[in-house]
């Protein structure tokens, strides 16, 4: 390593005090990142292979997780000098191979110190101070005694032997390769983990197209280790956000709430699958466990599993198990579920069902793609649709439903998706309830499983009960929904308490339209309508948003739900809208007839949200009127 200083952009590699600089401030990097820094700038815009980054800082004959090694090093020069590995600007990904650095960079020969060189010029036989001993303290002649040439030589090697083994050992025991460190330090406390992110697993893959199968993957995992009752996991949804950004752990884990972060790779080539995954204990950024798996594609249900319990017992929880076992999954149905998966959660429920349907071909027994395929007709119509869509909808959806059911009764996905055919197509509350119990029972760290109980017990009148499962589902993940306990708090008429807990979460994520929406409607009810007008009106855009405010200007509170009304019948030149927004709306106005006249239209369309009604502030004003007494009949509502 030669003893220049290379600079790059504002940055100094000092090799002889083994530094980064920037400016004046010397940069935390650890050794292992520090030297492959090094061998990067080193190579003059050469590419490093993997292989050759093992051979030079760890050696060919060390069995340790190299692959997990690497991937934390280059992560952790990242974080320190900035880079993006999406847009870099100093290391550069060749996808398969290895690794470049690509900014201009200049050495600058080192002068050295005084230090230096007055130990270059001392005479050979000149008194060295001993272990412990300061140069400084050091004084007059002290006796030197050489061993003979043959023993000095057997020294020599012993002393390599010795610090290459505790090199070795150093290494281990710092990234906890396999437990080691664990194992050394047993009677050492051992932080436990209580909430866990697992962010986005990298694709390692070379064909960019396989994003679907580690996002899927991550997915699995999530849902797998969210079946362990003693561990907060935090949804996918949440998580997600954090993909492709390279940030470092400690904000993450704040951000999240979190004190375990779960990190790795997965790279996919033919029929095999290799996989790095790393345990860290944000509040030390200290590794608690890493390993690496190369397994085909018939055993990733079982690599995943295996998985799920080895994180499970390095975090101190307990581990669940499938009441029966697990089936064996056809690898081109799980890849056709993933990929279901993916388009379902980009909300293109087409092609998800286009998937779901193809997995169900390939293997008529997986449950999970059954309860998928259910989803797949709930999620797009639930705030209503046109009527042989819907009854298309709900026709699939029960049957799916049923068949996962049929076909695992201890899959919690299977629970969810009938809970939801129940409860916003059947109308049926009592059937809805008893799944809703059964998906939290056998997942009880699900915030979603949580959330949809809620409604249902909303529904049912329930109101503490439901309180008490949106706050749990907020307390576990608060960034999935996070609109969700305030407008819990509005349905439950407690307007003030909405107000605080829908202000914070708008601070928190202001960009969360959904938040500012329901704040809107707590204003209107509590009186507050300059407030209401200030949330309403940024959420139409620009123009709208304008609109909004001249028409109050003009006509105040009123002529707002006028222009609200005028643009709904716009919307509905240009395709379906539920009717329930033309009640709303005529219910702000405090018009009877027009408000009870688009709710029993609503309740004959079958639009889903009307199963709420005895839940919405907006429609208290009417509840004496037969004709809304009727329709909570019809639906066989509890009284409010």
């Amino acid at each position: 390593m030669p003893n220049g200083v290379i600079k790059f952009a504002d940055f100094e590699l000092d090799n002889a005090r083994f530094e980064l600089r920037r400016g004046d401030r010397v940069l935390k990097l650890e050794k292992i990142p520090m030297e492959l820094l090094t061998l990067l700038v080193e190579s003059n815009g050469q590419l490093v292979s993997r292989d050759e980054i093992v051979g030079k800082i760890w050696g060919k004959d060390v069995f340790v997780d190299t692959e997990h090694g690497i991937n934390t090093a280059i992560r952790k020069i990242r974080q320190t000098l900035g880079d993006d590995p999406e847009n870099p600007r100093f290391v550069q990904t060749v996808t398969g191979k290895g690794y470049r650095f690509i900014a201009p960079a200049t050495t600058i020969p080192a002068t050295g110190n005084g230090n230096a060189v007055a130990a270059l010029s001392a005479p050979a036989d000149a008194p060295q101070p001993s272990l412990g001993t300061s140069i400084a303290a050091t004084s007059g002649v002290v006796p030197v005694t050489r061993p003979r040439p043959g023993v000095r030589r057997g020294f020599q090697l012993a002393g390599l032997a010795l610090l290459a083994g505790a090199g070795i050992v150093a290494l281990l025991v710092g990234m906890n390769i396999r437990g080691v460190r664990d194992r050394f330090f047993s009677g050492a406390a051992r932080p436990q983990i209580h909430a866990l992110a697992v962010l986005p697993l990298e694709n390692l893959s070379a064909d960019p197209n396989q994003e679907y199968f580690a996002d899927g993957m991550t997915d699995e995992l999530i849902t797998m280790l969210a079946k362990n009752p003693g561990l907060r996991v935090i949804s996918r949804t949440s998580v997600m956000q954090y993909k492709k950004v390279h940030r470092p752990l400690a904000d993450v884990a704040r951000e999240l709430g979190v004190d375990g972060i779960l990190e790795g790779s997965v790279e996919r080539s033919g029929n095999r699958v290799h996989m790095n995954a790393q345990l860290i204990y944000a509040p030390q950024d200290r590794h608690l466990w890493a390993e690496s798996y190369d397994r085909d594609l018939n055993d990733l249900a079982s690599l995943q599993s295996e998985l799920a319990r080895t994180i499970a017992r390095e975090v101190g929880s307990a581990t669940t198990s499938s009441a029966q076992p697990q089936r064996p999954i056809n690898p081109d149905a799980h890849d056709a579920y993933l990929l279901g998966r993916y388009y379902w959660f980009a909300q293109q429920y087409d092609k998800s069902r286009e998937q779901f349907l193809k997995a169900i071909q390939l293997q008529p027994d997986y449950a999970a793609a059954h309860a998928a395929l259910a989803d797949s007709y709930i999620a797009p119509v639930v705030l209503g649709a046109p009527k042989a869509e819907l009854q298309e909808a709900m026709t699939q959806s029960e049957r799916a439903a049923s068949e996962a059911l049929a076909l695992d009764e201890s899959s919690s996905e299977a629970h969810h998706a009938m809970a939801a055919f129940q409860f916003f197509f059947a109308w049926n509350l009592e059937a809805a309830e008893r799944e809703s119990a059964l998906e939290v029972a056998l997942n009880p760290r699900d915030a979603e499983a949580h959330h949809l109980r809620s409604y249902v017990l909303l529904a049912l009148q329930r109101n503490d009960e439901a309180m008490q499962e949106e706050r749990l589902a907020m307390e576990i993940d608060p960034r999935i929904h996070p609109w969700a306990l305030g407008y819990a708090l509005f349905r439950t008429r407690q307007f003030d308490a909405a107000i605080a807990e829908l202000r914070m979460r708008a601070e928190a994520q202001p960009d969360e339209s959904t938040v500012h929406d329901i704040l809107s409607d707590v204003y209107w009810h509590k009186g507050m309508i300059d407030e209401s007008v200030r949330e309403l009106a940024p959420l139409f855009g620009p123009k709208g948003a304008n609109e909004v405010r001249a028409a109050f200007r003009k006509g105040g509170a009123q002529a707002v739900v006028q222009w609200r009304l005028k643009r709904l019948k716009r919307l509905q030149s240009e395709g379906y809208l539920p009717t329930f927004y033309y009640a709303e709306r005529y219910a702000h106005l405090r018009r009877a007839d027009e408000t009870l006249h688009y709710l029993e239209q609503a309740f004959v369309e079958h639009v889903p949200w009307v199963i709420f009604i005895q839940n919405h502030p907006d429609f208290d004003f009417v509840h004496s009127y037969p004709r809304y007494q009727a329709i909570v009949k019809a639906m066989k509502l509890p009284p409010a």
